[in-house]
C-alpha cells in the first residue's frame, strides 16, 4: 500500500524543522551504509545524536502520535527513530535499492523489522528541481514529490530511488516501522475497512450494522496482530 498522508506537520512545525536544518552539520550519507548501498547512494545525512536531529525527531514523533490516519495505515508496533537527509549540489541522488529488512535501534540495539517505509518531506517542492521519490509497486513506478509537512508511506519491500536534484535542496525525514500486522495485504484490508467505517458513521451515524462491522475490524486485527 502506497499512501499519501497530508499535513503530518503543521506549517509552524515545518518552519521549525527548516530553521533547525539551515545550519545543521550535514555529513556524507554513505557513512554507515552497506557495501551495496554505497554504490548507488550520494546524499547527505545528519548524525543521529546531533541537536538538530534530536529536536526534529521529537517533533516528528509527537506529530505521528496525534495522527489517527498514520496509526490506521501503519498499525505501528515499533518506530525506528526518524533520520534526516538532504539532496543537492554534488550529493544529489540515491539509486535503486531496497531497504534492509532489519534495523537496529541506535540506543538499545533492539531489532526493528522494516515492514513500512516513510518519507516526510520538509522542503517546498517549488524550491528544488528533481528529487522525486520513485517507488516500484504492482501498478508500475510511482513518482512522489509532496508539499513540506506531507508524508508518503509504502511497503518496506519496495524497490525505490531518489532522482537527482538539479536545483536547490531536497530536505526530508525518513524512518521505518515494524507493524503489528506484518502483511501489507492484511494492513491494506484493515485500513480500507477502517476508512469506510468512518465514512459510514459520518454519513449515517452509528447503528447495529456499523457496530457489527467495527467488531469485524477488531476481530481481524486480533487475529493478525503481533503485539
Amino acid at each position: 500500500m502506497l499512501l499519501h498522508l497530508p499535513a503530518i506537520l503543521t506549517a509552524d512545525e515545518v518552519r521549525q524543522a527548516q530553521a533547525l536544518l539551515a545550519d545543521a552539520p550535514w555529513g556524507d550519507g554513505r557513512a554507515g551504509a552497506g557495501d551495496q548501498a554505497r554504490q548507488v547512494k550520494n546524499n547527505e545525512q545528519l548524525d543521529h545524536d546531533c541537536a538538530a536531529a534530536q529536536a526534529i525527531r521529537a517533533l516528528v514523533l509527537r506529530a505521528l502520535d496525534r495522527s489517527p490516519l498514520f496509526f490506521s495505515a501503519a498499525l505501528p508496533k515499533r518506530v525506528f527513530p526518524p533520520r534526516l537527509n538532504r539532496y543537492g549540489g554534488d550529493s544529489n541522488y540515491y539509486g535503486n535499492h531496497i531497504d534492509g529488512a532489519v534495523r537496529y535501534l541506535p540506543d538499545s540495539g533492539q531489532r526493528v523489522r522494516t515492514d513500512v517505509s516513510c518519507t516526510l518531506f520538509l522542503a517546498d517542492p517549488a524550491s528544488y528541481d528533481g528529487g522525486e521519490l520513485c517507488i516500484a509497486d504492482t501498478y508500475g513506478e510511482q513518482a512522489v514529490k509532496l508539499p513540506a509537512g506531507h508524508m508518503v508511506l509504502y511497503p518496506g519491500t519496495s524497490l525505490h530511488q531518489v532522482k537527482p536534484v538539479t536545483r536547490g535542496h531536497r530536505l526530508a525525514c525518513f524512518f521505518w516501522i515494524e507493524s503489528m500486522v506484518r502483511s501489507d495485504e492484511q494492513r491494506r484490508l484493515l485500513y480500507e475497512l477502517d476508512m469506510n467505517l468512518l465514512a459510514l458513521r459520518q454519513q449515517h451515524g452509528d447503528g447495529a450494522e456499523t457496530t457489527a462491522l467495527t467488531g469485524v475490524y477488531h476481530n481481524l486485527l486480533r487475529m493478525w496482530a503481533d503485539t
